[in-house]
């Protein structure tokens, strides 16, 4: 089945981690986020993948190539992002006549759910929530309780929902949906895809089939919560070197080329990818990922969070329930509050307005290159941003 993979938009609510690189790309684990989505998607059943950049469109290009896991891919420009419909014009020029997938590159699905999409068609990937009204809702006939429904539409965060299934960004649509793509901008000025699958709908059975497992990845916290995710999945393994007196508790994966010191307790879910180094006298414990020649330092305790490439978390310090970004320097000392003293969820910045994460924990969200100084202190649901230094003993309460 041909398939067309979103993955041409900026990524403005994942700032600052996106700042200069496309969201699609951002570490989940052991690749890319939108590696899983590929990965799903060709063992679901996709023949040719039709990949959408735009946004540092090279660094997509560079990890899939040609060919990945023997399944050509092309790559088709957006040039403006002006929503999901125009994208997949956009891509139709590499589409043979014939029915084709098409699935957001920043949302993550269980591949037995996806499967069922591809062989279902016309059809559209639910998912059931307690609170639909935040999301686009479908509208079904038939009832809710059935693994598969008839679709007749679909609302935009309606006050009262018609239905607690919502729209997971995954559709399977008849071939006919190719010169449908041609619609009218929304109440938001975009050209939703949305259009498409209303057309669909009045033409044809459409089928809602609802995912066992679906994470739409859109804000920092969710890079955690797709992190928790697939390192759910790991199966411990040791390729590089561990000392000794280390303990390794549950699943653990030390690459090759990493390095593990004296003294270490890392109790799994969690990964130690190549270059990195851990310890002497360490604690790593949670859904953890040390990214590529990372390094914590003596005395170090990190929980439940992302070090991307580079990042380096200095003796005497805690991280916990947190993603920094490429490069990150943390002094000696630094210290991350990952819970609210009056145990409410934290909020964080997202496009200039502070929001509810849903999380009781969640520490700090650190773009590249970001300095601190010894024993610096950063408050739970503060952003720094690509750049930002904190000074020796500072006490960060905003964002910077």
């Amino acid at each position: 089945m041909q398939t067309v993979v979103l993955a041409a938009g900026q990524g403005t609510r994942m700032r600052p981690l996106t700042a200069s690189r496309p969201k699609p790309m951002l570490p989940v684990g052991d690749r890319p986020l939108v590696a899983h989505t590929v990965d799903t998607a060709v063992d679901a059943g996709a023949s040719h993948l039709v990949v959408v950049v735009g946004y540092e469109a090279d660094d997509v290009r560079s990890y899939f190539g040609e060919t990945y896991r023997d399944v050509p891919v092309t790559f088709v420009v957006q040039a403006e992002q002006r929503g999901t419909a125009d994208a997949v014009r956009v891509a139709s020029e590499a589409l043979a006549d014939g029915p084709f997938v098409v699935l957001n590159g920043d949302a993550l699905y269980d591949t037995p759910s996806l499967r069922r999409l591809y062989e279902s068609g016309p059809a559209v990937g639910s998912y059931r929530v307690e609170n639909p009204s935040s999301y686009g809702v479908l509208i079904t006939d038939g009832s809710e309780e059935a693994d598969a429904v008839r679709v007749t539409g679909v609302i935009e965060k309606p006050a009262e929902p018609p239905s607690n299934r919502i729209n997971t960004g995954a559709y399977h649509f008849p071939a006919e949906a190719q010169s449908w793509l041609e619609v009218g901008e929304s109440e938001r000025g975009e050209l939703e895809l949305t259009d498409v699958l209303e057309r669909t709908c009045s033409e044809f059975a459409v089928s809602a089939v609802t995912f066992e497992r679906w994470l739409d990845v859109g804000r920092p916290w969710e890079l955690l919560a797709a992190t928790e995710w697939k390192l759910g999945d790991l199966d411990g393994r040791v390729e590089g070197e561990v000392h000794e007196d280390a303990i390794l508790e549950g699943p653990v994966v030390v690459e090759e080329g990493a390095t593990v010191r004296s003294g270490v307790v890392i109790e799994g879910p969690a990964l130690v990818r190549a270059r990195a180094t851990v310890g002497p006298n360490a604690y790593v414990r949670g859904a953890t990922v040390v990214g590529e020649g990372g390094k914590v330092g003596h005395g170090v305790e990190v929980k439940n969070s992302i070090l991307m490439e580079g990042a380096t978390v200095g003796h005497l310090s805690y991280v916990g329930d947190s993603v920094l970004g490429r490069d990150v320097n943390f002094g000696a000392g630094t210290k991350v509050a990952n819970l609210r003293h009056d145990g409410a969820d934290v909020k964080l910045t997202v496009k200039g307005e502070r929001v509810s994460t849903g999380r009781r924990k969640l520490g700090v969200v650190i773009g590249d290159g970001v300095k601190t100084g010894i024993n610096a202190s950063l408050n739970a649901g503060v952003v720094l941003s690509e750049g930002a230094t904190v000074g020796p003993g500072e006490v960060v309460t905003r964002d910077k």
